[in-house]
């Protein structure tokens, strides 16, 4: 299957900006990746603008009734602000952001949610999945908070095996029963870092990983 021209220009866009690296990376799983999606490394006004269009022009393919767009602290904030920026700016849908807080706030407005209030249909944006941990943590805080997730846009999905022979991306979506929509996969890398060529070293890597970590296929 052939890239998109949007997958094709985000990957080497987060290339350009570092974002996306390929070396030896420890994760906070603990498992030794060949390669490393940053999603900090979008910090200049030009990228903000950027990164939000192309998680916006993934939820307009999306047929979802949602009010607010949900991203949790800390890198989550600057997705669901982004977000709906290119949301209004691109396609002239004005829809609400909130996010957590780290620690609940006992004074002023109180709580541990910034901006809308998690009430109705929410669309949870984040950076990555991998196994599925701070994605679920994500979900709990809306759900907690009186709130309905009805999808899941992520920028990379890293394509590992979550329980049984299944995705762990596959596994939330049976679990809550809700899409996860992605911009890219590692599939997806691993296609244009080959058509692209010189990255031979990092592809024999890449490919163990998923041997160990990825769904037989």
């Amino acid at each position: 299957m052939s890239l998109e021209p949007y997958q094709r220009k985000f990957i080497e866009w987060a290339i350009e900006q570092n974002a996306l690296t390929f070396g030896t990376y420890t994760l906070k799983s603990g498992r030794v990746s060949p390669y490393f999606y940053d999603a900090a490394k979008f910090n200049k006004g030009s990228a903000f603008v950027s990164i939000g269009q192309f998680y916006a022009d993934v939820l307009k393919n999306l047929e979802l009734n949602y009010e607010v767009v949900f991203g949790s602290a800390y890198k989550g904030i600057p997705i669901a602000l982004s977000t709906v920026n290119a949301l209004i700016e691109k396609y002239n849908l004005d829809i609400a952001y909130s996010f957590n807080r780290k620690e609940k706030k006992n004074h002023g407005e109180g709580g541990n949610i910034v901006g809308a209030s998690l009430k109705g249909n929410v669309l949870i944006v984040d950076d990555v999945i991998s196994v599925g941990t701070a994605i679920r943590e994500c979900l709990n805080i809306v759900i907690e908070n009186g709130g309905n997730p009805v999808g899941i846009v992520i920028a990379l999905d890293r394509q590992e095996r979550g329980t049984g022979e299944i995705t762990v991306v596959q596994q939330i979506e049976q679990e809550y029963n809700l899409p996860v929509k992605t911009i890219i996969t590692l599939d997806n890398i691993v296609q244009y870092i080959t058509e692209r060529g010189g990255y031979e070293e990092h592809l024999i890597m890449i490919k163990e990983y998923q041997d160990i970590y990825g769904v037989k296929k």
